[in-house]
Order: C-alpha cells, then structure tokens, then sequence
C-alpha cells in the first residue's frame, strides 16, 4: 500500500518537547520523509535524537506540534510502526521462532499462516536455523536480527530504529549494516533510524537530518546521493568523505557557536 497522492508517508509538524520547565530537549522540529525512504538522524548527545524517536512512535506526548503517519494523526502507539532499540528486550523463555510470533499474538489466535509468514522472516534474515533456539545462545548480532524480524512480522509501514547496533563490535555492526540494507530493499520498508555514528548513516541512509544541542533543532538535511546497492567499498570513496565531512562541519559549528 502507498501512502495519499502527493503526502509524505511521514510528516512531524512544529514538534517539541521537554522533561522539565528548565530542560527543554527537543525545540520545535519539522520535515517529512517519503515512502520507501531511509532517513538517519544524527547528533551530539542531548540532542533530542531518541525523544523525537519516541515522540514519532507514540511513545511520547509532544509539548507542541503534530506527527501525521500516512496522513493520520498519531495520538497513540500506531500498529503500522514498528519500534527497535538498542536493547533487545527479547523474551528469555521464548524461542527465536515465539518471539517473533509475540506481536500477532498480542492481536489474536495464533495459526498455520502465521507460522509460516514468522518462519520466513526468519529466512529473510539468516535465522532459519536457528527458530528453535533461545535468546541466551544466540550471539549479540544474531539477536538484533531477531528483533528486527519481529519488529517485521506485523509488515509496519514504518520502521524506527534507536541506536539498534550501538553495543555491538564494529564487525558485527558493519554485517548489520549490509543486513539492514537488504532488508529495507527487501521489504521496501521506511526506516527512520537514530545513530551516533556519521559513517553508519551516510552508508544507510538516503537522507541525513543533523540535530543541534539541547534543545534539539534541524541543523541540516543532507542527501546522500551515493547508488544503491551499496557495498562496503562505497566507505572508501570521494563522495562518501565528502558527505560525511559535510556532516561534521555542521555538528561542529554548532560546537563553535556553543548552541
């Protein structure tokens, strides 16, 4: 399904937010993401990156502002986002194949098709061998990968990641990364992923927002016109230096200008 003629799939109007009276973390934020597309949101901590995460989800009020997905308003938890974080959070007593399963059975019996629309997502991400197995013998890779298949299984309009390979090696996350590309192409999935790491998003992404220190503002929306499909070998191009350079003077004039 696509989004309305001429609406973004993803619009945040005037968003803002703030814990406390005298800790504002997010001033107000707008811009739209098409269908199909993968947006990074990059920043140095304090930046607002995972309130406006939480805020897109309805996980988060706004003090100020709207989110509109597929030109609904959001005011709760939408069934068409599906949410990973850092965090696994992965049921211990669950197998990889019951994990996965969880989400549809928060919405009703569970039966034959199911099984088998959560098995191939298990194939779609390696893990196929694995739907047995629990949690504590799966590797810290091999994890992420289960929570992304069951962030998958309800076909989510929207896919928004936290910081989802964070803890992880740097080799472990660079497989992630080439695994997550696959599957956006996949299952021609919207992803609005937060990271703090510049290289990650401009080899992810197709467009990079810069946020500003507290209070959070867009310092810069950056395209990353480099083709698709990427291969780690892009990292070491001219374009690919060039758009991440491009980033980090951003990120460090708001340093220089002490916002």
């Amino acid at each position: 399904m696509s989004s309305q003629s001429g609406v973004p799939l993803l619009r945040v109007k005037k968003v803002s937010h703030a814990y406390t009276a005298t800790a504002p973390a997010l001033a107000p934020v707008t811009f739209s993401v098409a269908d199909g597309e993968f947006v990074c949101i990059v920043g140095t901590s304090g930046s607002g990156k995972s309130t406006l995460l939480r805020i897109i989800g309805g996980l988060l009020r706004p003090n100020t502002g709207e989110v509109w997905l597929n030109g609904e308003l959001i005011t709760e938890p939408p069934r068409e986002i599906g949410f990973v974080f850092q965090k696994t959070n992965l049921m211990p007593w669950r197998t990889a194949l019951e994990n996965v399963l969880l989400p549809m059975e928060l919405l009703g019996p569970v039966g034959p098709q199911q099984h088998r629309e959560a098995l191939a997502l298990l194939d779609l991400v390696g893990l196929a061998d694995f739907a047995h197995v629990y949690p504590a013998q799966l590797s810290g890779g091999m994890a992420q990968r289960l929570v992304l298949a069951r962030a998958l299984v309800r076909r989510p309009r929207l896919l928004l990641l936290d910081e989802p390979f964070g803890a992880l090696d740097a080799l472990t996350r660079e497989r992630l990364n080439l695994e997550l590309l696959r599957l956006q192409t996949a299952q021609r999935q919207t992803v609005v992923m937060v990271t703090h790491s510049i290289n990650e998003a401009v080899f992810l992404a197709d467009r990079v927002l810069v946020l500003g220190e507290q209070p959070g503002r867009i310092l810069a929306h950056v395209p990353v016109r480099l083709p698709r499909p990427r291969s780690l070998a892009v990292m070491g191009s001219q374009g690919f230096g060039g758009i991440a350079t491009e980033i980090r003077r951003h990120i460090g004039l708001v340093e220089e200008e002490g916002y």
